[in-house]
């Protein structure tokens, strides 16, 4: 059974707990793996340093929590093309 989630990449959310709280950013992904929380992935939230001796320093961001989010927008979806009927 497929969990039917309020947060889905593209919306834009808010952090409501944690070090990184007040801030907004765009979701870049879910996830949704079973017997483990739920966590997700904030554009500029969260940036965490990762050094490798072939690219340097590194910054990504990490995943958050999916309970210390609150949606702010919705992503707004784009209308689906229809085919334009042939005429003869």
């Amino acid at each position: 059974m497929a969990l039917k989630l309020k947060i889905n990449k593209g919306d834009t959310v808010e952090v409501i707990a944690g070090n990184d709280k007040g801030k907004k950013g765009v979701v870049m992904f879910v996830k949704n793996t079973p017997n483990k929380p739920l966590k997700i992935k904030i554009q500029g939230v969260k940036m965490m340093t990762h050094f490798d001796k072939e690219k340097g320093r590194h910054e990504a961001e990490g995943l958050i929590d999916y309970s210390n989010v609150k949606l702010v927008e919705k992503a707004t979806k784009k209308a689906a093309k229809k085919a334009a009927k042939k005429t003869k």
